[in-house]
Formats: structure tokens, sequence, C-alpha cells
């Protein structure tokens, strides 16, 4: 088994990708593949207002989608902005609970325990996850001659935890779509995330749910596979597996393209191709952690697990963490005015940039939540 070491310790990512990744720029102009979903109604009803700018730290995921969140504030309240930085999920929660910044960008809710006490602290209120931005991950790789791929949940587990580590290992020419591919006597390359990330627990609890046991390692923002090498930020291991033939990733699918391909995925029946369309089909099955409560927090291990024909269960909700109350009114004013917007205008543009537009009972539950912070 391979020990984790940092990407540019092999010199496969370049410098100038990390800084792109930092800065969060468009990583996507189109999703992995075809297949749209509609978009929810309503437009955005905003009493604007309130501090300027706003301040906000977290996932480099949801950049994209933050930037159109801001134009599309800026556009219904002329001179109002929002300052994001794409720092990480964990980055974003540290500096919330730090009393930094309005409000946080993560791609998991707050833990229950240490994190969301503090996060309560820090609010003298309820921290509420508010689920904004749904981005499929994509397992996302580089194999010359290999444009299509078929993975299975056992067989992903084993390949991020060192157990299948050749691309001709029997177990994924058996796959049902991989019979006739030619799949090489090459090592398997895992680039994994190295700044605690969403997207890594997302994808971990994923494995743990979905994988019959084959993932032993749990879930959390830091990679626990134990195996390959590390990059930062999404732009980052998109950059690195770009750079390496043989190489495979999890990463959000608008940073899966130019020259990535996307696996699909076999929960049981039959290989599902990465399309806002197959994403939206896992979306009908979604529950939440606390019911009948203003706290939006997913419970999205019944997706992870399902065997929904045609539905893509790799996914992951990001979620802007906010107070149910806030210490000073013209915070909460302009921070309601921007989660009006970003909830409603603001995600009619999100299909075009790899992402899935919440679906209107989600949308419904938002507003709700968002008109009731003071």
């Amino acid at each position: 088994m391979k020990i984790m070491r940092p990407a540019g310790a092999i010199g496969i990512v370049a410098s100038a990708a990390l800084v792109l990744g930092a800065c969060g720029s468009d990583p996507a102009s189109k999703p992995a593949s075809t297949g749209a979903a509609a978009a929810p109604s309503g437009a955005a009803d905003v009493v604007c207002g309130g501090k300027n700018p706003l301040s906000a730290e977290g996932s480099s995921a949801q950049k994209t989608a933050i930037d159109i969140f801001v134009q599309q504030y800026a556009a219904k309240c002329a001179g109002q902005k929002v300052n994001y930085n794409p720092s990480g999920s964990g980055a974003g929660i540290k500096q919330f609970n730090a009393n930094q910044v309005d409000f946080a960008g993560s791609d998991s809710p707050l833990k229950s325990g240490e994190e969301a006490d503090k996060a309560k602290a820090r609010c003298a209120s309820d921290a509420w996850n508010l689920p904004l931005v749904i981005g499929p991950v994509a397992i996302a790789y580089k194999v010359s001659g290999v444009d299509k791929l078929t993975l299975t949940p056992e067989v992903t587990a084993k390949i991020f935890n060192g157990g299948i580590t050749k691309w001709n290992d029997p177990a994924i020419k058996a796959l049902k779509g991989n019979e006739s591919v030619n799949l090489p006597d090459k090592p398997i390359q895992v680039i994994s995330r190295t700044d605690e990330s969403g997207t890594t627990d997302n994808f971990q609890k994923y494995l743990k749910a979905a994988s019959k046991g084959a993932w032993t390692q749990g879930d959390g923002k830091k990679f626990n596979g134990g195996v390959g090498n590390g990059a930062e930020k999404s732009n980052g291991v998109a950059s690195a597996v770009k750079a390496t033939d043989g190489a495979i990733t999890y990463v959000e699918s608008s940073f899966a393209k130019d020259g990535l391909n996307a696996a699909l995925i076999d929960s049981g029946s039959g290989g599902v191709e990465l399309t806002a369309a197959n994403v939206a089909k896992s979306l009908d099955a979604a529950k939440f952690k606390k019911e009948g409560s203003n706290d939006l927090a997913l419970d999205l291990e019944s997706i992870y697990s399902s065997n929904v024909a045609g539905a893509y269960p790799v996914i992951l909700a990001t979620y802007e963490i906010v107070c149910s109350k806030y210490a000073d009114a013209e915070v909460a004013k302009a921070v309601k005015a921007f989660l009006n917007v970003a909830a409603t205008d603001g995600q009619k543009p999100l299909s075009d940039k790899g992402y899935v537009p919440i679906p209107q009972s989600l949308q419904d539950k938002v507003l709700t939540a968002v008109k009731a912070i003071a």
C-alpha cells in the first residue's frame, strides 16, 4: 500500500493551478455530460440594504455558484456586495465560528458536538445549514484509450483504499460495461484532497454507505484512504489528474472536464451516467436530519446506499451556514436579502455550470428558513 504524500513531491501540480484553485476560477461551462433538471420557479422577493459588503468563506466547490449568486444579488440590490474566500469548508466553518465572517459555505453540514456547539455560541442562537447548491461528485479519471468506464461502490472503495492498484485488475475488468474496454497494465494513481473538504467527507460517506463493507476507513473532511497523492482544493486535484495518465480522483462534476472522464456508477441496476437529470432522480429520495426544523441539513445516506434505476448517487449539498439570529440587525438584513436571491434568481443559471438547481420543494423550505432569520 502506498503512503499518501503531497502532490508537490512528485511534481504533478503546477503552482499556477493551485493559485487558480485558491482564487476560485470558473471551473466549467457545462456539466460532465448532458441532461438537465428544471430550475425551481419564483423570483426573489428581497428587502435590500444592511451591511455592505457581507463577508463569507468556505467551500471551493461552490465558488462558481456563489459568483452567480453575487451577480444576481447586485442586480437585485444595486451596490450590494459579498466578499467570498474559497478557502475550503473546514476553514470556512472555523472562521464563522470565530465570528470572522457573516456566513460560511460548507460541503457538509455542521457536525453535532463541538463544531455545532461553537457555532451556536458564536451566534448566541441556533446555527442553520441551508442547502443552496447541489453538486454531483464525479469519480474522474485520466487513462489513455479509456473513454468510458463503469465502477461499482465496492470497486471504487478498493481503489481509494489501496485494495486495487492496477487498472487491468480483474475486479475492474469484470464489471458490466467494462468487458470490451482495453484497460492497461498501469498503476492506479489516486489523487485526494489535502485540505479539509466537505467533498472528501461526502465521498467517504458514500463509500461507507454503499460499498458493502469494502470501505472501513470512515468519513470526515480529511481523506482516510491512506494511499496516493494529495492536492489542494477542487482545481488542484483536477489539475493533478489531468497531468497524470492513470490517475483518478473524486471532484465536483463542474471540474471533470477538459481531458477528464467521469465514471459511470453501477449501484446494482447498471451503469448510470453523471447527468443533471440522473442526479435529480436521486434527490427525490432526500430526507432531512431534523424534520420540521429550519435547519435543513440533508440526510444523504439514503441516496448514497440506494439502488434507484437511473439515479446517480454520488452527490453533495453545499450549505450556507448562518445564524438563526444575528447580534447585528444590519448583518441579518443583508444575509436575508442575499439568501433570498440565491434561492430564487440565483438558481436559474446553475445548470449551465455543472450544478443542479434545488427542486421546488426544497426551495420552499429554504425560503421559509430565510424569512425566519432575525
